[in-house]
């Protein structure tokens, strides 16, 4: 195994971490350790190119910088990707991925992300501690997916309030991209609580199998950033919301799972020039590492925390909405200004 440390000034730690005997090639990175140990999860997917890995490495890092404090964590940010099928993935490079993840005694811990299961974390763990989302153990919270949906359904419900006046989804088009786990356990609650979904997802099989479920209509992987619905909830890739997308889309508001949603800074603003409410997905997909933090801390009464800290998420959210209103601006630019005035504080 080769692990270098890349110079990228905007993070903490950036290690490239290589082992061509066995297929692997990845990267870990540091955002932030102000606020606590750097914590977020490790994907595996097919990148284009190593940049492109890297790239996506450093956003999802920054990201979790922002969504650890919002949600109150004493937490920093960080994530660790590896280039691949995930589907093809082997025991050998993720023991070896996990050699990589102690050189970093504890600044950054990992745990479940695309193309990962609780499986794979039990697997890690038998190299390194710094693992959570674990399926046993004494604090383990196992798949974090359905704390994540828990969390952006509850969002859905603060922005539907804010953008038409009530909280009831019963009746409204809901168009959801993608179906992994999170999507999926999301859709199960739009449906129980009546709202008309539209979904979509790059599997056909799965798309046709839940649209029969849910009664779903069914639009293309492109198509459902087109349809008319009252609320789109991204839950597949990220950077998806761009000056092309913003001007093609017909929804009243926007909140879903997906971290980075917005290809720039500058899309939080296009989107509030459309009169189209964005609850900043750092804010509102924020369940799952709540769920995982009661490993990385070791707390006792899990249900209780998450409870607690997913609560807290709805009234943030509430206030960021008002805010943005008051200063006729968009909510992701209040959330981003929020959480480094509390990043500035502690480095201070």
């Amino acid at each position: 195994m080769q692990i270098s440390r890349l110079p990228i000034s905007s993070h903490e730690t950036v290690l490239r971490v290589c082992d061509d005997t066995i297929g692997l090639t990845g990267f870990i990175a540091v955002h932030s350790t102000k606020l606590g140990p750097a914590a977020g999860g490790l994907r595996m997917r097919r990148y284009t190119s190593e940049d492109a890995a890297l790239t996506d490495a450093l956003r999802l890092s920054e990201g979790m910088t922002y969504k650890n404090a919002a949600a109150g964590l004493p937490l920093g940010g960080g994530k660790a990707v590896i280039m691949g099928d995930a589907t093809q993935k082997t025991s050998a490079q993720l023991l070896t991925f996990a050699r990589a993840i102690n050189t970093l005694e504890g600044t950054y811990w990992t745990a479940e992300d695309m193309g990962m299961s609780p499986d794979d974390m039990a697997l890690l763990a038998t190299e390194t501690k710094f693992v959570a989302g674990l399926p046993k153990g004494p604090h383990a919270s196992g798949d974090p997916s359905p704390i994540t949906a828990r969390g952006i359904f509850q969002s859905l419900k603060i922005t539907a309030q804010h953008r038409f006046g009530s909280a009831d989804l019963k009746g409204r088009k809901v168009a959801v991209q993608g179906l992994g786990h999170v999507g999926t356990y999301l859709c199960d609650l739009l449906h129980n609580a009546g709202a008309k979904l539209i979904i979509a997802d790059i599997e056909p099989k799965r798309v046709a199998k839940l649209a029969k479920k849910y009664g779903a209509t069914i639009a293309g992987p492109n198509e459902i950033l087109t349809v008319e619905a009252d609320i789109f909830a991204p839950c597949a890739i990220g950077a998806i919301l761009n000056e092309d997308s913003i001007a093609k889309l017909r929804v009243a508001a926007i909140c879903g799972g997906a971290n980075n949603q917005l290809a720039t800074p500058e899309d939080g603003a296009r989107l509030h020039v459309r009169g189209i409410l964005y609850a900043p997905d750092f804010v509102a997909n924020a369940g799952g590492i709540i769920n995982v933090a009661t490993e990385v801390l070791g707390i006792a009464d899990r249900a209780a925390y998450v409870d607690e800290k997913l609560a807290a998420v709805e009234l943030t959210l509430g206030r960021i909405f008002e805010r943005a209103a008051s200063l006729d601006c968009s909510p992701a630019e209040v959330a981003v200004s929020i959480v480094d005035e509390m990043l500035t504080d502690r480095a201070a």
